[in-house]
């Protein structure tokens, strides 16, 4: 196990609340424990965003494209201090000011890992200046490009196997900002932020 794998996630409820903790690994073992995340996506002055592919050695939807930079806050850590310090370890960039412009929860199997992502991810808009280096890590990052978030959600329904099962879910509450949550998922049920014909990664693999 990575030493990342060991580390301590927020375990909350439907609303939000923490009722708890546990690692990395034990909450992404099926069937899943739900947690606080973050998902950040930097956005260049021209409206362009940053997405990353996960490299290979990733034990959730490895060689997926995702937004800029995921992570899980340590228990009480506060989420800005937490996705910068995520944004200089995966990147090498920050630290960038974040704005929270949703909240969803979405449960997603990995065909590939047979790990599950069962996540309250709150989606944090950073301001990326353009002369800001990025230094990626290449243990968690395979590749980078800018992209248009409106095309993005294009290509996410022409693609999806292409794209971590999230991105949908994060690319929408960027470009429809609204600090709330969709709605609570479940192991058998539809999970908020995944297109309804993806039913093979959202239960039980393919």
């Amino acid at each position: 196990m990575s030493s990342r794998e060991e580390h301590l996630v927020e375990l909350v409820d439907d609303a939000g609340r923490a009722r708890g903790q546990t690692t990395v690994a034990a909450a992404h073992q099926p069937p899943g424990h739900l947690h606080r995340a973050f998902s950040v996506l930097l956005v260049d002055p021209d409206g362009q965003v940053l997405l990353q592919r996960r490299a290979a050695v990733k034990t959730r939807f490895p060689l997926r494209w995702a937004n800029s930079c995921c992570g899980h806050p340590q228990p009480g850590e506060p989420l800005a201090e937490a996705a910068n310090r995520r944004l200089r370890e995966e990147l090498g960039t920050g630290p960038v000011e974040l704005t929270e412009v949703g909240v969803y929860v979405y449960y997603a199997e990995d065909p590939a890992t047979g790990r599950v992502e069962f996540e309250y991810d709150h989606v944090l808009r950073g301001e990326f200046r353009p002369a800001a280096p990025l230094l990626p890590d290449p243990d968690e990052v395979a590749e980078l490009r800018w992209a248009d978030p409106a095309a993005l959600e294009a290509e996410l329904d022409r693609d999806p196997r292409s794209y971590a099962p999230w991105l949908g879910g994060v690319v929408n509450r960027l470009l429809r900002p609204s600090g709330s949550t969709s709605g609570v998922p479940g192991p058998a049920g539809t999970p908020s932020g995944s297109s309804a014909d993806d039913a093979a990664e959202r239960s039980g693999g393919r």
